[in-house]
């Protein structure tokens, strides 16, 4: 499969993942790729897949202690410079990134090669002064709630004053001019504080407020928001947080939200209609974990390959992941893409298809 020349703008990188979207082959490498750095978490969020005290099959305390070695994310960084495509990185993990010892120096590496860089965190590992200068693009904060007691709800083990070091840390950020998006993942705990999301925010500077339905599996399914307050949420607390951020000038994902508690249905948990909205990801995205697998997408249980076995150039243009792209294209979903954590990026690109009279690659209609 030939890859062709490199895009030399953003413009035209967009247009070949496109072209890729349109003939089932990729054009040209991934855009944009996601580096896990650890397992190990200072948190345990009660909707976590990994970490929550509600699963009923726990993680191994060695799975737990895993992160990235610092060899293999310089391997890494070489194969991300030979594709030529890449973009943007992220770095986050399965546990909370800032806990990684040589988390500052992967930022550094990063930055170094001019690309976008966005941090996932709790904040509070974090050391601060080093964060402010670290030069991040988009730091998404895991707020999850406006209010301690729902904060509390969401953390177990931690308590109001967890909650005060955050935002003492969201207002340092904001002190330093790093602007930062709060992500407001919402089951029953954090539901009643979707409003107060709006305005929390806004005292906090938010770049933007990201709603995000729990996603939820293994025994989390017991913290999902309740019928009622999905009735609640889309009738009156969504309406009410949307004339609020238009109100006081906070940029939100209301809309997408909105689309998600009705994908939900009765079910009052994360559905996504894939079929609707199709899937990009393994032509702009990809993701590595901490242990050197690299997956299609978000999805643990899509390997399609591991670091330093061949280049990654080799795998991406490979016939692995080209046969999870051919079974994606013909609608042939896998399990867990009912959760898409990738839905907002596949909204985006299923729109750029539609403009170009194309029916998104997965999608049936």
């Amino acid at each position: 499969m030939n890859a062709g020349p490199r895009p030399s703008t953003e413009k035209e990188l967009r247009a070949d993942v496109l072209r890729g979207l349109a003939e089932g082959a990729p054009q040209v490498g991934p855009i944009q790729v996601h580096i896990d750095v650890t397992n190990r978490c200072n948190a345990a969020c009660i909707t976590c897949w990994d970490h929550s005290p509600l699963l009923k099959i726990a993680r191994s305390k060695a799975w737990k202690g895993q992160r990235l070695p610092w060899e293999t994310f310089e391997r890494l960084m070489t194969d991300l410079d030979a594709l030529g495509s890449v973009r943007a990185v992220v770095l986050s993990g399965m546990g909370e990134p800032l806990t990684h010892p040589r988390i500052y120096e992967m930022m550094a590496a990063v930055k170094l090669r001019g690309w976008h860089l966005t941090v996932l965190t709790n904040l509070l590992a974090a050391d601060l002064d080093r964060l402010c200068d670290a030069g991040v693009d988009n730091l998404l904060v895991g707020v999850h709630g406006a209010t301690p007691e729902a904060y509390a709800a969401f953390h177990p083990g931690w308590d109001e004053s967890d909650f005060f070091r955050m935002t003492r840390g969201l207002k340092a950020l904001a002190n330093a001019g790093v602007r930062t998006r709060h992500v407001q993942v919402i089951n029953r705990d954090t539901a009643p504080d979707v409003p107060a999301m709006v305005r929390f925010g806004q005292r906090f500077e938010a770049d933007r407020v990201n709603y995000k339905l729990a996603s939820l599996a293994g025994g989390t399914e017991d913290c999902a928001i309740t019928p009622e307050q999905r009735i609640w949420l889309r009738d009156e607390a969504v309406p009410e947080a949307r004339r609020l951020s238009e109100e006081l000038g906070v940029r939100t994902n209301l809309g997408l939200f909105a689309r998600q508690l009705e994908a939900a249905s009765d079910s009052v948990v994360e559905v996504t209609a894939m079929d609707d909205v199709g899937c990009a990801m393994g032509f702009a995205y990809t993701r590595v974990a901490v242990d050197g697998t690299v997956l299609y997408c978000c999805n643990t249980s899509i390997p399609v390959g591991r670091v330093g076995e061949g280049s990654l150039r080799s795998q991406w243009f490979g016939p692995r992941w080209q046969g999870v792209r051919e079974q994606i294209g013909r609608g042939e979903w896998f399990a867990g893409c009912e959760r898409c954590g990738k839905f907002e990026q596949n909204v985006k690109w299923g729109e750029r298809q539609r403009a170009q009279g194309l029916v998104p690659f997965g999608a049936k209609r």
